[in-house]
């Protein structure tokens, strides 16, 4: 099995890919204490240079059985390509005014196939740890006919995280504890069952 963990804003500077290595480390844990783990790998959005969807096809109305050859563009190609080899995700998101960045929902929108029937996790942050946009997100993983977990991870960040982070290129200890403590690492685990259970099917 193979899982993509995302890192799904592409501002620069930007705290993103410091959560996605938090959430990480948790999953790398997690998963040396299972026989059967699941390979997992990372994928950041902003390495995939996605312009605005501009296909001229409705992504749904593509051949399921093999989409990638069908899109216009070449970039929806090299794309589709890179989802296809994923059996799950896990998009790691900031909130922006209660919702997700454009380009998740600008690289969600590109394809359909790639992603209907997998289970997907969402773990989100934020000054208030990003509810809103996960909620949103959420809704937006159903209409495209994925299985989100339940369980969402939402992490709190303060006013000087993303100066540490930049700093030295890690999270703080202070943060990991602050994280920790309000059971962050709990529903990451926890999310992380139902993604595998939910990839075996009932």
């Amino acid at each position: 099995m193979n899982i993509a963990l995302v890192t799904c804003s592409t501002r620069d500077p930007r705290l993103n890919p410091f959560i996605t290595e938090y959430v990480h480390e948790i999953l790398k844990e997690e998963l040396s204490t299972r026989p059967d783990s699941p390979r997992l790998s990372l994928i950041d959005l902003a390495d995939q240079n996605l312009p605005l969807f501009s296909e001229p096809a409705i992504p749904s109305q593509l051949p399921g059985s093999d989409p990638t050859p069908h899109y216009v563009h070449e970039h929806t190609r090299r794309w589709s390509a890179v989802i296809r080899q994923y059996d799950a995700f896990i998009f790691v998101t900031p909130q922006y005014n209660w919702s997700i960045p454009a380009a998740l929902k600008n690289a969600l929108d590109h394809l359909f196939y790639e992603w209907k029937g997998k289970p997907t996790g969402i773990v989100t942050y934020g000054g208030r740890g990003g509810g809103q946009a996960g909620a949103h997100l959420q809704s937006i993983l159903k209409g495209l006919r994925m299985h989100p977990a339940e369980t969402m991870a939402a992490i709190t960040v303060g006013s000087k995280t993303l100066e540490f982070c930049l700093a030295n290129g890690r999270a703080s200890e202070e943060d990991k504890e602050a994280w920790r403590g309000s059971g962050v690492e709990e529903q990451v685990r926890s999310m992380f069952a139902e993604i595998l259970q939910g990839s075996r099917g009932p």
